[in-house]
């Protein structure tokens, strides 16, 4: 995907990532919550993967219909991935390493 491409993307989608006192999180464009436990939270967003790491987290407030999701517990970090990863990209760039 080309940095147009990423940007074109990017501009139609709002998503808003609000942050209070490292103890609350409230996320928009959240499509699925695909893995939570006290110290790691996974969400689908239209934007990507979004990884959140911490402790005692707990999810207080999932909506899909308003596509809202509240965390709340001490957060360390929060990092994206792309949703679409390439797999085979990864493959043959260590294919290439090791040949």
């Amino acid at each position: 995907m080309t940095i147009d491409e990423r940007k074109q993307i990017s501009s139609n989608i709002i998503q808003n990532v609000i942050l209070e006192n490292r103890e609350k999180l409230t996320i928009s464009g959240v499509l699925d919550v695909l893995s939570f436990d006290d110290q790691i939270v996974i969400v689908e967003t239209d934007l990507g993967l979004l990884t959140i790491k911490g402790e005692n987290l707990r999810i207080n407030k999932l909506s899909l219909d308003t596509t809202e999701v509240i965390v709340e517990g001490k957060i360390f970090s929060l990092s994206y991935s792309e949703k679409n990863a390439d797999k085979n990209s990864a493959g043959s760039f260590l294919g290439k390493i090791f040949k």
